[in-house]
């Protein structure tokens, strides 16, 4: 519908996304990865690899798949009311994680701002580094325009991280490490570092003098950025704060149990797993098994079996403490003699109760998907089925008399919705021909509803009157009608009558795009008669305006849709239209209906486009005298 009303009318109902871009695709991926990372509350890794598998199981792009996930979360959907994570039965299976590593973010590019993309990720970052002991921090590089590096700026630190002013931890973010360390730009360590950055190598620089302590400095590439860590020499318990620190980043203990002399050993982080007082000492078998899950005992047996076969056990069982339900993966193996008799145990275990959560609620989220994809497939082909049953479109060209006309019906991206675009042709008792597009604001049943009374109506007003001025006040009569039960109901429409005997063109319009006329290789809008829009005024009146229609000629009636894009001027998108009409009409000068209709294309994808091309028979010959008619245009 074209102007600003139809643009303030349908606004509301369009989709908000923009996906038919790369940039839209991926800011969709982006989108539905922090969505599904939000509901499943897992990693924001995890839920784009979800994401990509579910893609390749359907065998389409990501992006669509990206765009079902945000319409699904966006709609108000069940998980908005989930009941909170500890009520919910707690499930099985999760991969052990390496605990030394944090899952690296996608890369960052030199123009891209790191902050407002990566902030989720670098607060996970800084999450983990609360939790480490020692010195180590993690910096984002900034360069200069030839990619060099000129600065490193805090964006995470552990707690015992301090420059020599004496600020901690979180309290450097945001600070320049030239502020405080201004020798170290140039110096060789620099040059490390912009390697590391650019090469993605870990580098281990070695002893370095600091003040008056003596420090090792690694640095190894995260993400976006660089990742430090300074460990004192002199520190006789730096190994085991590491051991802890990777323990409770990975969140897994480890224990031995020597079978000889019956001394069973656990980490610190194995009593935390169990939530157990360290007083107490490990677990007897008794209390273990009070805590199992019944229905894991096959679990159990099974990896008792393998573990006598002399195999490396590997499962995840259930627990129950303090009363709620653990997922634990335990991965044990053994020493054993020369007959393969274990003589000690050592395992690792790790709680993988949060990640098996979000492998649940993943799974749930790809339930609804699917259901939400079977849904939405029946009701793409209900509407297919309403449109064909309210807006039947011809395959064929149409004859009618002293004419021959196309149509086409090209939906809006959301193909699933009927739409309020609409045509008529249809030859009338005197001879002459009655062609109108029309299009009525919105999607749905409503729009749809709308569109077809106003096509039936003028079916039946045209046995009344053959004026295209005449029926346009009768419709603006009903619509306004209309409108009483519908607030805010818009409609336009374009009405021709085509005259074979006179090759006369009477036209009339209300708030519609002026049909093309192309004529000995030029096509241009007509000049459009006075008419305002369907519904807006109850006694509007509309205006005649008259053409030659003659052998050689095409006719172009349309929608909005086919010239109206968001991204581009209304101008631009007519032009595009006028350039298509005239290279279709060269190349196929006999059959210009059939290669027209071929090579146009909507330019809004949020709005359906009907078409209506028409061209007079080759043998007609138009009477004289059509100059005579008042208000006459004839288009030379």
């Amino acid at each position: 519908m074209g102007g600003q009303a139809h643009r303030q009318a349908t606004s509301s109902l369009r989709p908000g996304g923009e996906y038919d871009s790369p940039e839209g695709a991926r800011a969709a991926v982006d989108r539905a990865v922090g969505l599904l990372a939000g509901r499943a509350r897992c990693r924001l890794a995890e839920a784009h690899r979800h994401l990509l598998r579910m893609a390749a199981a359907q065998r389409c792009d990501v992006a669509d798949v990206a765009g079902r996930v945000i319409r699904l979360f966006d709609s108000g959907d069940q998980l908005a009311d989930r009941p909170p994570p500890e009520t919910v039965p707690q499930l099985v299976t999760a991969a052990l994680v390496n605990p030394a590593v944090v899952s690296p973010a996608p890369a960052l590019t030199h123009a891209e701002p790191p902050g407002r993309r990566f902030r989720p990720w670098l607060r996970t970052v800084q999450s983990v580094l609360d939790a480490l002991p020692g010195m180590a921090a993690f910096f984002t590089p900034e360069r200069d325009q030839a990619g060099r590096l000129i600065d490193l700026v805090w964006a995470a630190a552990t707690p015992e991280a301090v420059t020599p002013d004496g600020r901690r931890g979180t309290q450097l973010v945001g600070q320049p490490i030239s502020r405080y360390y201004p020798h170290v730009v140039g110096e060789q360590r620099w040059l490390v570092y912009q390697r590391v950055l650019d090469t993605g190598e870990p580098a281990d620089l070695g002893l370095v003098r600091t003040g008056e302590a003596d420090l090792t400095v690694q640095a190894r590439a995260l993400g976006p950025g660089l990742m430090i860590s300074w460990q004192r020499r002199d520190d006789p318990h730096r190994e085991v704060d590491r051991l802890e620190g990777m323990e409770q980043l990975g969140n897994l203990g480890w224990g031995e149990w020597d079978l000889v002399s019956g001394a069973v050993y656990w980490s610190p982080q194995l009593y935390r797993i169990y939530e157990r007082d360290p007083a107490l000492g490990p677990l007897q078998e008794d209390q273990a098994k009070e805590i199992e899950v019944a229905d894991d005992q096959p679990l159990r047996t099974a990896a008792l079996e393998s573990f006598l076969r002399a195999e490396r056990v590997d499962m995840v069982t259930r627990v129950r403490i303090a009363g709620r339900i653990k997922h634990l993966r335990t991965v044990a193996d053994a020493v054993r003699d020369t007959e393969g008799r274990p003589l000690r145990v050592y395992g690792v275990v790790q709680d993988v109760t949060d990640q098996q959560a979000g492998a649940e609620r993943l799974a749930e989220v790809e339930h609804q998907l699917d259901e939400q994809r079977r849904t939405l497939a029946a009701e793409h082909d209900l509407a297919a089925r309403l449109q064909r049953i309210i807006l039947p479109i011809p395959e064929e060209p149409i004859d009618l008399p002293g004419l021959k006309a196309a149509v086409r019906y090209l939906p809006a991206g959301d193909d699933t919705m009927v739409g309020g675009d609409w045509y008529h042709a249809a030859a009338l008792r005197d001879g002459s021909v009655l062609l109108a597009v029309g299009d009525v604001a919105g999607h749905g049943t409503q729009a749809a509803t709308t569109m077809a009374q106003l096509r039936h109506a003028l079916r039946a007003l045209s046995i009344l009157t053959s004026d295209p001025s005449t029926l346009l006040e009768h419709l603006n009569r009903l619509t306004c009608e209309l409108e009483a039960d519908t607030p805010e109901l818009a409609a336009t429409a374009v009405i021709a009558r085509f005259d074979p005997r006179r090759c006369e063109l009477v036209w009339a319009q209300a708030g519609h795009p002026p049909p093309l006329l192309s004529r000995d290789g030029r096509t241009a809008p007509l000049a459009r008669p006075a008419g305002p829009m369907l519904g807006v005024v109850d006694d509007a009146t509309y205006a005649d305006a008259v053409t030659e229609f003659r052998t050689g000629d095409v006719l172009l009636l349309y929608t909005d849709g086919l010239v109206e894009h968001r991204r581009h001027s209304l101008d631009a998108g007519l032009d595009a239209v006028i350039a298509t009409v005239d290279d279709a009409v060269r190349v196929a000068p006999q059959q210009p209906l059939t290669e027209l209709l071929a090579r146009l294309r909507r330019a809004n994808p949020d709005d359906d486009t009907c078409i209506l091309a028409a061209r007079p028979s080759r043998h007609l010959t138009p009477r004289r005298g059509l100059a005579r008619h008042a208000g006459a245009t004839v288009i030379t």
